[in-house]
């Protein structure tokens, strides 16, 4: 399970000094830092089949690597957001439902499909900064994003900062969100960049 804060920043310049924050480099795990380029593209039937299931069908290409992803069951409290993923290495970024045919999921997936074709429905195209830290007691990773969703129908800029929670506690990571709140008035995101790509589109 993805269990993760989102908040949407004001600025490129606030995104900058939550990047430069030293309260946060002082937790930091060392040679985590980096930048990766990544574009995500989304799938579904022409009649949004998976949409209607609560599924999303992803590819990301991450630098020179790319990943399949398949997320269910998403919900949300506030920044709080939670869901079930599949994510498998792939060589191909053209949809392959087989890929998680050896989950109930992914058998799911190719049910509720039926055969039908996919075509991408959204991309995103992303600047990613992130690094982890260590509280002592939980390990969570800081993205700072920044780039665009685009759809057919229109397209939406990005600027927000995700804390996810590799291992741990829950309230670590509900700590580290309220400082940020505290200390750069990030705002509660409660959509997710899918969930904003599916309203351009109409969907939601």
């Amino acid at each position: 399970m993805e269990i993760e804060l989102k908040y949407a920043i004001n600025s490129k310049e606030t995104a900058h000094r939550i990047w430069e924050d030293e309260e946060l480099g002082k937790m930091e795990e060392p040679d985590t830092r980096e930048t990766v380029f990544m574009k995500a593209t989304y799938f579904d039937t022409e009649d949004y089949d998976l949409c209607k299931s609560d599924m999303a069908y992803r590819v990301r290409q991450e630098d020179d690597k790319l990943i399949a992803s398949l997320k269910w069951g998403g919900k949300n409290d506030g920044a709080l957001h939670t869901r079930e993923e599949i994510n498998i290495p792939v060589i191909d970024t053209k949809p392959n439902p087989v890929t998680f045919e050896e989950s109930d999921i992914g058998r799911d997936l190719i049910r509720i499909i039926g055969g039908k074709p996919l075509h991408p429905i959204m991309e995103m195209k992303i600047e990613r900064r992130r690094f982890r830290i260590d509280t002592q007691i939980s390990l969570l990773e800081i993205s700072i994003d920044g780039g665009q969703i685009v759809t057919e129908k229109g397209s939406s800029p990005i600027c927000e900062v995700e804390i996810e929670l590799f291992s741990g506690e829950q309230e670590d990571l509900l700590d580290v969100g309220q400082k940020l709140v505290d200390k750069y008035q990030v705002v509660s995101e409660k959509r997710s960049k899918f969930y904003r790509g599916l309203v351009l589109l109409g969907q939601r």
